[in-house]
């Protein structure tokens, strides 16, 4: 019997589409089944839709903003009054300036990296130049493992550790996101979803 709404070919005794879902029933079995090709664009868009996209935290470049502007403050305040003969202030409040370069490096850093889930795959996205992404398809993972140090617990962010059945037998980090078990839970139920 093949589902009406995907194509899919299921067994007759089957209630349910083994791909999509859709309630089978036997009356149904002499129709033209529609496949996936057929579909209109919008359809087609809605089987590959978003489920989540999200990037690592910046709770640590936030963190790294607050230290630079009080570096330089205080880097500041010191050359103003102990070394005013030997460095100029303007010099010290460019040093000062530059301190936020280092959070800055950090926080571009971590907008470069993307992690998206959709209808059948887990996507890695890192680099500006040169891009890299790594797809790991739903259906393969195996295992889904949330990690969180002490420090990660304390601030609300974690690791979702991904076991996939690829040829190296490889694992994929979803590395210091903001809520990791409820990222996990929707990637199981995704998993769930992809082996129906």
């Amino acid at each position: 019997m093949y589902c009406e709404s995907c194509g899919s070919q299921n067994s007759d005794s089957a209630r349910f589409c083994r791909k999509c879902g859709l309630e089978l029933s036997g009356e149904e079995e002499t129709r033209v089944a529609k496949r996936a090709s057929d579909l209109p664009i919008a359809a087609a868009a809605d089987v590959e839709s978003t489920i989540f996209s999200i990037s690592p935290t910046l709770v640590f470049v936030k963190l790294g903003y607050v230290l630079a502007a009080l570096g330089a403050i205080l880097l500041v305040a010191i050359v103003s009054i102990v070394l005013p003969a030997i460095i100029p202030v303007w010099v010290a409040i460019l040093l000062g300036l530059l301190l936020f370069l280092i959070p800055a490096f950090y926080h571009v850093r971590q907008k470069l990296v993307r992690y998206t889930l959709t209808a059948s795959t887990l996507e890695f996205d890192s680099g500006l130049i040169s891009k890299t992404t790594r797809n790991v398809p739903v259906r393969r993972i195996q295992d889904v493992t949330v990690s969180a140090t002490p420090w990660q617990r304390l601030l609300g962010f974690g690791d979702v550790i991904v076991d996939n059945a690829s040829d190296e037998g490889g694992k994929a980090v979803l590395k210091n996101i903001n809520s990791p078990r409820e990222h996990a839970d929707m990637l199981l139920k995704q998993i769930r979803r992809s082996d129906i």
